[in-house]
């Protein structure tokens, strides 16, 4: 699914990404794990196309395509999903409006027609209940006043309206308290599947006590320093990252 060699990353000279080495199997999902300035976010913001962040070297493998020769647009469209630290608002435009609009620009790109707006709203409707969403705040402005919890979810409906391959997960649970956590992590389980790999940086154990992972990477000064399974995590938990 992905497979990142040697990459380094600087953002205003300063370089963050120091020779990261990851390789990602379909189905499969990582956590990264580390203290805060490490570098962490990085990884997201690069994969996803942000160009405040100047690749200095290295490749990016996805789906055995150039990542890095993409556009942000382009890699959306080649299936990579980036659910934002702290999702934007846009108020002016109503959530159904947006969902269907980014639903058929995919929808083009895979050559398939515009789906029309009665068999959306059933889609919306349908995607809405399993996730819990009440379908009247798909009439609110995107972001505009919602809750966290709100925010969070919405990006996970976005995900799975796009059905992407790769996820990833940038410190979703800033913000959320126990309640708004557990929904979201429960809404994302009802996402993984085989076809499917997330990458969920975090800092904390607890969003990968409801969402667990097949590997754990701690992060540390730019590169992976440390790698194993969940009682990796839960060994931070306990001892943190200075051992």
């Amino acid at each position: 699914m992905l497979n990142i060699s040697k990459l380094e990353v600087s953002v205003e000279d300063n370089k963050i990404l120091k020779g990261l080495d990851l390789s990602i199997g379909s189905g499969e999902v990582h956590a990264i794990m580390g203290p805060n300035g490490s570098g962490k976010s990085t990884i997201a913001h690069t994969l996803a196309g942000n160009p405040n962040y100047t690749i200095e070297s290295g490749n990016v493998l996805f789906k055995e395509k150039d990542l890095l020769s993409l556009d942000p647009s382009e890699r959306s469209l080649e299936g990579l999903f980036l659910a934002f630290q702290y999702p934007i608002e846009l108020p002016g435009v109503s959530n159904a409006s947006y969902l269907k609009q980014i639903v058929n620009v995919h929808r083009k790109y895979k050559g398939k027609d515009p789906i029309d707006a009665s068999e959306f709203l059933k889609i919306l409707k349908e995607k809405s209940s399993n996730l819990n969403i009440p379908i009247d705040m798909h009439s609110r402005f995107v972001n505009t006043g919602f809750s966290g919890g709100e925010k969070k979810k919405n990006e996970v409906l976005q995900m799975d309206l796009l059905n992407p391959d790769l996820v990833i997960m940038d410190e979703t649970d800033s913000g959320l308290d126990v309640d708004a956590l557990r929904q979201t992590s429960e809404a994302v389980n009802q996402l993984r599947s085989s076809n499917r790999s997330f990458i969920i940086i975090t800092h904390y154990l607890r969003l990968l006590e409801y969402i667990e992972p097949d590997y754990v990477h701690v992060f540390q000064d730019g590169k992976i320093i440390q790698s194993g399974g969940k009682e990796l995590a839960n060994k931070i938990d306990t001892e943190g990252y200075a051992t």
